[in-house]
């Protein structure tokens, strides 16, 4: 498992709710969305220079499975934790957990896939080495 474990604290406001003040399923998705930006953020590439130029990338999401185990509320601050932990050829692999506090809300195992021109491309080897991923 890599070692670079990323933390984003969110705090959960009126729009990420349901009527009741619950945090819509949907808005986790928002949450971790952020959070796998940050990761490559705080590597020290932003996702402008990957998405900039006749070499531009991106990221989708390929495969996501999620499991919501505890509801989060209206004013709760949350940790989204993301870690690399994989990485192969065009794909990597991402676990995230949202967190109240030190209790866990919602896991998550994500797979996301590296494009380019429309094409899977390769991640970059600087990429894999700042996530201390294997090549």
């Amino acid at each position: 498992m890599a070692e670079h474990v990323h933390t984003l604290p969110v705090r959960v406001y009126y729009e990420d709710t349901d009527f009741s003040g619950v945090v819509y399923h949907a808005s986790y998705l928002r949450f971790m969305e952020r959070g796998r930006t940050e990761i490559i953020r705080d590597l020290g590439i932003a996702q402008s220079e990957l998405f900039d130029g006749d070499t531009a990338l991106a990221f989708a999401v390929r495969r996501m499975a999620i499991e919501f185990l505890k509801p989060a509320r209206m004013d709760d601050l949350l940790t989204i934790e993301t870690i690399a932990t994989a990485a192969r050829g065009a794909t990597m692999d991402l676990a995230q957990r949202v967190l109240r506090g030190d209790e866990t809300l919602v896991t998550a195992q994500v797979t996301v896939a590296c494009i380019g021109g429309g094409r899977a491309r390769r991640i970059p080897d600087a990429l894999r080495r700042r996530l201390n991923l294997p090549d």
